[in-house]
C-alpha cells in the first residue's frame, strides 16, 4: 500500500462538524435529523488527483441501495448539507456529498463572502465532474450503492452542477436542481452553463426555483424552460413564486418552510417516477 501525502492525511476528518462561520448565526428553524437506524459521517473518496473528504449517510441495515450525490452550497459540505444526506438516508437512499472545494481552500472557517466566492471560483468543472464519477465509482464499491438507481441533487451552487452533472454521465437516472445559476459567462474553468447543455440534456431534472430570487432572474429561469423543449426526455422547472433564494436552507433567513416541505416531496416523487 502506498503512503499518504500528508495532503491526503489531512483529508480524513476534516469536514466541518457544525456551520459554516460565515452564515452565523444561525435560523432556530434548522432541521436535525434523528440518526437513529444510520450509518453516517465522513469518508475519504480516491480520485484521479488524490483523496477528498465526504459525508456519507445510509440505513443501518440493507444493501443495493439507490444512489444521490448532495452536491453543496458555496459554504462547503457543512451541517445542513450533512443533514440532507441524513434525511435521504432516511427514505432509503445511500446519500453522499463529496467536498467540491477540498483542493481549492476550506470554505467552512472563513468568515467573509467575498473570500469564499474566490475560493470557489477557482474550483473546475472538469474537476468537479471527474470528482463526481469516483465519488460514484466509491459508492459501487465501498457502501452498498446501486448505481443502477443514480440520482444527484445540489443547492445553489450545487444547483448549477446538478444541471451539468446530469449532461456528463448519462447513467444518472434523474436529478433535481435547487435554485442553481442558469446562465453564465464562458471561462476555461467554466465552459458552459445549463442552458448551454440543455438542448441536448437526455436526463430528466426537475428545477425548483424561487420567483423572489435576486439574483437568478426569471427571464434566465424562462430561457432555461424554452431550451428544454427541445430535449428527448421530460425535464420540468418549478417557480415559487414568493420564494427568495436558498428557500430550502432552513439554517438561514431565506428559508420557506411551506415552499421547502413541497419541493422536498417533489424532489421524492420525482426520484421516484424516474427509477432512483
Amino acid at each position: 500500500m502506498s503512503k499518504l501525502t500528508r495532503r491526503e492525511f489531512m483529508a480524513i476528518g476534516s469536514l466541518t462538524a457544525g456551520f459554516a462561520i460565515a452564515v452565523q448565526p444561525i435560523s432556530a428553524k434548522t432541521v436535525t435529523t434523528d440518526p437513529r437506524g444510520l450509518t453516517f459521517g465522513e469518508v475519504k473518496i480516491s480520485t484521479s488527483k488524490g483523496l477528498i473528504p465526504a459525508f456519507r449517510a445510509m440505513p443501518n441495515a440493507g444493501k443495493n441501495f439507490p444512489v444521490i450525490l448532495v452536491i453543496q452550497e458555496i459554504f462547503g459540505v457543512h451541517a445542513y448539507i450533512q443533514d440532507v444526506c441524513m434525511r435521504l438516508a432516511k427514505l432509503g437512499y445511500l446519500a453522499i456529498a463529496p467536498e467540491m472545494f477540498y483542493r481549492q481552500g476550506d470554505v467552512s472557517q472563513l468568515t467573509d463572502i467575498t473570500e469564499i466566492r474566490k475560493v470557489v471560483s477557482k474550483v473546475p468543472d472538469a474537476q468537479v465532474m471527474s470528482d463526481l464519477d469516483a465519488t460514484v465509482a466509491w459508492a459501487a464499491k465501498f457502501s452498498k450503492g446501486n448505481i443502477d438507481k443514480l440520482g444527484i441533487t445540489g443547492f445553489c451552487w450545487g444547483g448549477r452542477i446538478t444541471w451539468l452533472y446530469a449532461a456528463h454521465n448519462p447513467k444518472v437516472k434523474a436529478g433535481v436542481a435547487w435554485y442553481g445559476r442558469l446562465v453564465g459567462e464562458s471561462t476555461p474553468l467554466t465552459p458552459k452553463h445549463p442552458v448551454d447543455i440543455a438542448s441536448s440534456l437526455r436526463v430528466p431534472v426537475l428545477g425548483l426555483y424561487g420567483g423572489k430570487d435576486t439574483g437568478i432572474p426569471l427571464d434566465t429561469v424562462e430561457q432555461m424552460r424554452d431550451r428544454l423543449k427541445g430535449c428527448s426526455q421530460n425535464s420540468e422547472i418549478i417557480v415559487y413564486p414568493e420564494a427568495p433564494h436558498a428557500f430550502h436552507a432552513d439554517y438561514r433567513p431565506s428559508y420557506r418552510q411551506a415552499d421547502a416541505e413541497d419541493a422536498w416531496q417533489k424532489m421524492q416523487d420525482w426520484f421516484k417516477k424516474n427509477g432512483v
